[in-house]
């Protein structure tokens, strides 16, 4: 095979012009030059020739630009690239007017490129050239002609555009089956961003961290830009901003509704894909990371200068003075590199071998993410990457944890996913790292990739079996209520082992991917058209229901139905034992018009709209939900640090958890296999495991729970002695009007009237 491609390209030329040589200038097998090797040697050598600063020898530590006093008290930046296996290595800076000055970097110690340049300090922009052989057959694919990103760079000047020059091969070559071997000899340098050098002047000394509890957490999970584009309550120049999220109008609307943390949608420095380019549309939600150090430039007010950096920080201050966390989606199973026919930005010039898996064919690249590459956190090299990135963010930028997007990605050794894997293991140790909130989405696209209730004890996991389960409970699709019964109670079927706790379940029914809640109840097809994949992307398993329509309807009937099924799927999250994850525009009826892809809508369909609760509907559906998260705060049975034991915890019998049919007894065994659409809880706040701060027993109100999905009233008989003498209504989601709680009284023993599809909540007050 590889006798017949070098032969293939021997005689590949483009119509109307001689052969080119079947190897490049560096001698590899199968390099081929576009411009001549001769000119871009004359090319090189003048660069060279500049003036310069000198480069001293520096340290290898830190990885990445530091400024730093440097010998004889001369202040500078020590630059350190690691780059296993490469011949050279040029340290390349820019002027404003984008005059590249080239500077070898001769010092090598442990794999690490180093000097220490005199004069140069924050604002100055930079990147790295890496010398080495040219041979995609064993998976080198080193080309000086690109210009590559520091993967330490803390601070991102440019965007992303993805031209020919930009690729390290020959991406428009005739025989596409072997463009990948061509080498591309055209200075990518004008093209592609550079790193920017920022100043260490942060000790955070005046932050206080929430360091909220687990299991008094609600995470918001929210898009930098989204959630402010459109807010007219923040100034219109900070708008899509991180400071735009640090406003006081942003703030205030988190503190009201009443969630402990935001979840970030990436905002390490991405690139925007080049199918998404060519149909005029971009990475919206960003996860296509190139810069794991860098916050995304796109998202600064005040500049990409390394203005990022403090903007940042100061939204990350603004949101601990409100007692609200940080938590980061983070992408580090893969990066904007993509395959073997994708853009040369960073480690696949760097260490092409070093930092990516590969297939036995070393040309090609083991995928288990679905976006073309898998980095391969095996190597030291790349895992000390991910843990420096992390503990940056953490230690350097304030953040409180991370979401890691595909997990089991990182959980894999060599090929199967395995939980004593290098990874796993370094984060349980690491001193700074162990102590964060750590979430992994337990999966990937790998064999073996579903790894949901297998993460060890230290993380806590996006639980999808939450997701499926009410929402086939709610469009009527259980085949009974045994699966319901696990979701609510904090899933012990899958996290009671090692010490985990009901928190290691975070319960969420949407997602940034998928549909919003809103259109989890007005589609039941997604409505992609506006991606232009042909509607072939997003997922086809929505266990969504329409109400009797699709899509949008002003049927008064449907309509109501609609907001009366929202709040039932929201009132069923904020009251299950676990962690429950809004996502935001929820709590006001977002719409995404039925798309359930929308990674690429940076426009109105994926931002929020905030006159949404103009309308009496959506209003009280924000009402509602401050409301319940209000109830869950007050009351500590509602977020339990243990699980529910279901026995008996005193003599007259009365259990932690008891499940009740609509005839007020307790469930059997035959009940839970008998197909039903009503299921009733009771939560004992007699007897919560576990002391307060100040040593003394937790004790609170009981609550039952009637879970209704049936499109037919009922009548409820409650519990009577020793369950409750008597209960007061505190939620009623058949009510229209949520801004106050019901608070009828009724007696133990008699038949409650539940409207059809509806959740009843009630308090046990003697």
């Amino acid at each position: 095979m590889r006798a017949e491609q070098e032969e293939n390209l021997a005689r590949g030329a483009v119509a109307g012009t001689p052969p080119l040589p079947a190897r490049g200038p560096d001698g590899a097998a199968g390099g081929r030059t576009v411009a001549s090797a001769a000119e871009q040697e004359a090319v090189q050598q003048r660069a060279l020739e500049r003036a310069g600063p000198p480069v001293w020898p520096g340290a290898p530590t830190p990885l990445g630009a530091r400024c730093r006093v440097g010998p004889g008290g001369v202040a500078g930046t020590n630059f350190a690239l690691w780059a296993g296996g490469a011949e050279a290595v040029e340290l390349c800076l820019f002027d404003g007017d984008g005059t590249e000055t080239r500077l070898p970097l001769t010092e090598l110690t442990h794999e690490i490129w180093h000097g220490f340049v005199p004069g140069i300090g924050p604002g100055q922009r930079y990147g790295y050239r890496v010398h080495g052989r040219w041979d995609p057959w064993t998976g080198a694919r080193w080309n000086p002609a690109k210009l590559l990103l520091d993967p330490y760079a803390r601070a991102v000047d440019g965007e992303f555009s993805l031209p020919p020059e930009v690729y390290g091969h020959v991406r428009d070559w005739p025989q596409q089956h072997v463009a990948d071997t061509v080498r591309d000899e055209r200075d990518s340098a004008p093209h592609v961003p550079k790193g920017v050098v920022v100043q260490d002047d942060d000790d955070w000394s005046d932050d206080r961290r929430p360091k909220t509890p687990w299991q008094d957490s609600v995470i918001y999970e929210v898009h930098v830009k989204g959630f402010t584009k459109l807010h007219p309550g923040i100034p219109e120049h900070l708008r899509g901003t991180y400071a735009g999220l640090a406003h006081p109008a942003a703030i205030d609307h988190l503190v009201r509704l009443g969630v402990t943390a935001v979840e970030l949608l990436p905002v390490h420095q991405f690139a925007h894909e080049d199918h998404l380019l060519r149909r005029g549309l971009r990475n919206y939600w960003g996860y296509n990371s190139v810069g794991y150090f860098a916050p995304h430039a796109g998202y600064s007010s005040s500049g990409t200068a390394g203005q990022q950096v403090g903007e940042f920080k100061k939204m990350v201050r603004a949101l601990h003075a409100a007692g609200i966390e940080v938590i980061l989606d983070v992408v580090y199973n893969h990066t904007a590199e993509a395959g073997e026919l994708g853009p040369t930005l960073s480690l696949k010039g760097i260490d092409n071998r070093g930092y990516y898996r590969l297939q036995s064919d070393a040309r090609r690249y083991a995928d288990y993410t679905g976006c073309g590459n898998t980095l391969h956190v095996v190597q030291p090299q790349v895992l000390r990457l991910i843990t420096d990135s992390l503990r940056y963010w953490v230690t350097e930028m304030g953040v409180d944890g991370f979401r890691f997007d595909l997990a089991a990605a990182l959980a894999r050794s060599f090929h199967d996913v395995d939980m004593l894997s290098p990874f796993l293991a370094v984060i349980a140790q690491d001193p700074v790292l162990r102590r964060v909130k750590l979430i992994a989405e337990p999966w990937d696209v790998g064999n073996g990739g579903y790894q949901v209730g297998a993460f060890p004890p230290l993380w806590t996991e996006w639980n999808d079996r939450y997701r499926d389960a009410v929402r086939d409970f709610w469009r009527g699709a259980l085949p009974d209520v045994r699966d319901l019964g696990y979701r609510l109670s904090g899933s012990s079927d899958l996290y009671a082992w090692g010490g985990r706790r009901p928190y290691a379940s975070v319960n969420f029914v949407t997602a940034h991917d998928g549909f919003t809640l809103r259109d989890l109840v007005t589609y039941e097809r997604k409505h992609n058209e506006a991606n232009g994949e042909g509607n072939r992307d997003g997922t086809h398993d929505n266990r969504s229901w329409n109400c009797g329509a699709e899509g949008e309807t002003d049927d008064p009937e449907i309509r109501a139905l609609r907001l009366r099924q929202q709040r039932n799927l929201l009132t069923t999250l904020l009251l299950s034992t676990g962690v429950p994850m809004l996502v935001s525009g929820d709590e006001m009826g977002r719409t995404q018009g039925g798309n359930n892809n929308a990674y690429c809508q940076d426009n109105e369909i994926g931002w929020l709209d905030w006159s949404l609760p103009e309308d009496p509907g959506r209003a009280q559906l924000l009402a509602l939900s401050r409301r319940l998260l209000a109830l869950r705060h007050r009351h500590p049975v509602l977020r339990r640090r243990a699980f529910f034991s279901g026995r008996p915890q005193r003599a007259d019998g009365l259990r932690d958890l008891a499940w009740f049919t609509a005839e007020g007894t307790e469930m059997t065994e035959g009940d839970w296999y008998a197909r039903a659409g009503t299921l009733g809880l009771y939560l004992s706040g007699r007897d919560i495991p576990g002391r307060d701060a100040r040593g003394e027993r937790i004790t609170d109100d009981s609550f039952l729970a009637v879970l209704h999905s049936d499109h037919r009233p009922l009548d409820f008989r409650l519990p009577g002695p020793p369950w409750a003498e008597t209960y007061e209504l505190v939620v009623d989601t058949a009510r229209e009007d949520q801004s106050e709680p019901p608070g009828t009284v009724h007696r133990g023993g008699e038949v409650l009237a539940v409207g059809a599809r509806s959740v009843v909540l009630l308090r046990v007050s003697r």
